[in-house]
């Protein structure tokens, strides 16, 4: 009876309960049917012991980090870099677009403020340089999912956490893959330029003004280099590195670029406090669903059933991918990969699937879900920025969904496109 949890989480899901509390409620429930009333003690005390931890406490530096270089105005020197760089090719705005996500996916790790921060500023400008507003919404959307991908990452954090694994091996990991599908988002974008008659490109900047833009960007794209940089050094832990982001991103906040001021500190906190304390606790109760997992023992049922449909792991990677294609449309990549992790995890481990490549895989797969309907987070703020319906930007999304989608397919079978980089700095044989 106690395997029965994971369809009754579904079912308060689609009741319309907050995934937290159904994280919580459906173990529960079986837990109290089948006379276990003193594992629920044990549930629930699981929920704090899930959030004690000294790795987690990245997240909430990260966010902090993200929080302090968003408001000191480092979105408009990434853009001006990028423009002075790559804004003279045909469609250049859309590229620049593009590449800011890239640059601006190594100082916050998170899609949403990506939308949020660049989409007020470049989906106008894209507009009023002859773009319609649904293409310009479009890209940025579609590039804003490359921001939990280059590292930093929280849900790589996080994965780390719940799975065992080193989060120095997935950042690196995940850093090809991240540049891949911006790339690959830049091709498309160029291979559209005739077709939809996009802007032709603008004057190409002159070395003098590459140069001012290079220095205006320095301190920020410092960051990224100085979190890997003393990671892989062994300077640091993960965990201290989020905390030195925090420490550089307020110096360069009030003593390099002087855009931060004391007033806006209590504003930081309090965004960064609340998106970190949602994000904390639903580890927390996914820790709790994942002792109800192995007690139950799910992931043993669920590889019985997986090999019985087929024991050639090529197939397997396809049919997981198409299942967590359609997870990522009703749940947030966090929540689905701590809930699911634990169980499609050790099922590909046996077969000898790679962890950290897995780890890829479901992180960009359900990060990609972000931009799918019915519940694709990135769609909403999306939306919201442009002031687009939401059916308006996934119609206009589906190009660059396609090529995000074939992407995720080249890392399932190409494994050294992920493994490639921690085999070179000694994480993996």
């Amino acid at each position: 009876m106690l395997s029965l949890f994971l369809p009754l989480f579904l079912v308060f899901l689609f009741c319309g309960l907050p995934v937290l509390f159904a994280l919580i409620a459906a173990p529960a429930l079986l837990l109290w049917f089948n006379g276990q009333e003193r594992d629920i003690v044990l549930l629930y005390r699981n929920v704090y012991n899930g959030m004690d931890s000294f790795p987690l406490m990245a997240v909430p530096f990260f966010m902090l980090a993200g929080e302090l270089m968003n408001r000191a105005g480092i979105t408009e020197r990434l853009v001006e870099f990028s423009q002075a760089v790559i804004g003279h090719f045909r469609a250049g705005l859309a590229h620049v677009n593009i590449l800011s996500s890239m640059l601006f996916a190594g100082l916050s790790g998170s899609a949403v403020a990506d939308v949020s921060a660049l989409g007020a500023m470049m989906i106008p400008a894209m507009e009023k340089q002859g773009y319609s507003r649904k293409f310009a919404a479009a890209v940025t959307a579609a590039s804003s999912i490359i921001g939990p991908i280059i590292p930093p990452s929280g849900i790589m954090i996080i994965y780390a956490y719940v799975m065992g694994e080193s989060v120095a091996a997935l950042f690196l990991a995940g850093i090809v893959p991240g540049i891949l599908i911006g790339v690959s988002l830049m091709v498309l974008v160029r291979l559209m330029a005739d077709r939809e008659g996009l802007p032709a490109a603008t004057e190409k900047a002159d070395w003098k003004t590459r140069g001012n833009a290079s220095l205006k960007a320095f301190w920020p794209l410092l960051t990224p280099i100085i979190i890997m940089g003393g990671i892989l050094g062994g300077v640091f832990t993960p965990t201290e590195a989020s905390a030195i982001a925090v420490a550089y991103a307020f110096f360069i906040g009030f003593f390099v670029l002087r855009s931060l001021h004391v007033r806006d500190v209590p504003g930081i906190l309090m965004r960064s406090g609340l998106t970190s304390s949602v994000v904390l606790l639903l580890v927390g109760a996914a820790m709790a669903f994942k002792t109800v997992a192995s007690l139950s023992h799910t992931p043993e049922l669920l590889a019985s059933v997986l090999l019985g449909l087929t024991e050639n792991p090529l197939i397997l990677l396809f049919l997981i991918n198409i299942l967590l294609f359609v997870v990522g449309m009703f749940l947030d990549a966090g929540p689905a990969i701590i809930i699911l992790g634990p169980i499609l995890g050790p099922v590909f481990l046996n077969m000898g699937v790679d962890p950290v490549h897995f780890a890829i895989i479901m992180a960009v797969n359900l990060t990609v879900g972000l931009l799918t309907p019915p519940m694709g987070l990135v769609l909403f703020v999306t939306s919201s920025v442009s002031r687009l319906s939401v059916e308006t930007v996934a119609r206009a999304v589906l190009p660059f969904l396609a090529v995000e989608a074939a992407i995720i397919f080249l890392i399932t079978y190409i494994p050294a496109i992920s493994l490639t980089l921690p085999r070179l700095f000694g994480f993996l044989e």
